[in-house]
């Protein structure tokens, strides 16, 4: 008798399952950011919730919730119902760098969510501020190693604070780190003067760029930007690129049903390979990719493995 009643209500949560699936979505969808409104990853989102709103005939409330490299973010969606209507636009901070960076971080990365799309890739800028005397890389190291420890640099993310820790390493000087909670307020004191260098996304530094109130001394990218053509990559500079990835990419709690996962992977790459999305992305210096979920899962296994190995190399230890 046990065994057909807990039969039964296995059935029951079953149909109730698949009947919950074949509606979704029937209410307001929440992604959540892990950085503040302004920032890179801000903007991209509300770039391509517009069109997932269209597509999924629902709306998109984009939250976001800074701090802690992005894991109160990550945190939250990792206790939210499996349901669909809690979803992450995570990036290699809450996801690469805190399960490298932290002995116990608040989630498994691998366990306690569900890969739903790879979004594509950030492009940075490398930045000083206009008062130091340098107007390239070869220029700001020998400035630094001319005037040690009298230089500060920002961080508004962990790709930032990595990247900046590695480039110090690579040409042999050293800047004292004064971390930010997001770009924006970093950016606030960069242009201030208060910082005087920092790796940041292009989107939100590039209109401080071009009115000269900070100076681009090189970019990430592959390429030459057409707005920037003058500043090099870091290839045309002798450096070599950076082996961490700005990622981006789109997951839910674990257990999100799996006709769910598809119709999300499936409008969001549709949504990412629209060439009108593609411009608008490229305005804000966002490469889209696109993925299979196992795509993604791979990726983030991968990453997690580099940001421990890099973080070796540099002599940084989980705290």
């Amino acid at each position: 008798m046990k065994f057909l009643r807990r039969f039964a209500m296995l059935a029951v949560a079953a149909t109730v399952s698949v009947s919950a699936s074949a509606s979704y979505p029937d209410k307001p969808i929440r992604m959540i950011v892990p950085f503040p409104a302004g920032s890179g990853t801000d903007t991209m989102v509300r770039i391509i919730s517009e069109p997932l709103s269209e597509a999924l005939h629902q709306t998109i409330i984009v939250d976001n919730k800074p701090g802690a490299d992005g894991s109160l973010a990550a945190a939250s969606v990792a206790r939210a119902a499996p349901d669909g209507y809690t979803l992450l636009m995570a990036t290699n901070s809450p996801l690469s760098a805190v399960p490298a960076m932290r002995k116990n971080p608040p989630y498994n990365a691998i366990a306690d969510f569900t890969p739903i799309t790879d979004v594509g890739r950030y492009r940075y800028f490398v930045l000083v501020h206009p008062s130091l005397p340098v107007n390239s890389i070869k220029e700001l190291v020998a400035y630094a190693k001319a005037h040690p420890q009298e230089l500060n640099f920002a961080s508004g993310n962990t790709f930032g604070q990595v990247s900046t820790f590695q480039f110090m390493r690579s040409n042999g000087f050293e800047m004292m780190h004064v971390p930010y909670k997001g770009e924006p307020p970093a950016l606030m004191d960069f242009v201030a003067g208060r910082v005087q260098f920092m790796f940041a996304t292009q989107s939100t530094s590039l209109p401080f760029v071009t009115t000269g109130q900070l100076r681009a001394l090189a970019t990430t990218s592959g390429e030459r930007l057409p707005q920037l053509p003058d500043v090099p990559t870091l290839k045309d500079v002798g450096l070599p690129d950076m082996p961490t990835l700005p990622w981006a990419a789109l997951f839910g709690p674990a257990g999100v049903p799996k006709d769910i996962v598809m119709r999300l992977n499936h409008e969001m790459n549709n949504i990412l390979a629209r060439p009108d999305i593609k411009a608008r992305l490229a305005e804000q210096a966002f490469e889209p990719s696109g993925s299979t979920p196992e795509q993604l899962a791979d990726m983030i296994k991968n990453q997690i493995q580099l940001w421990k190995t890099t973080l070796a190399e540099l002599g940084i230890q989980p705290q």
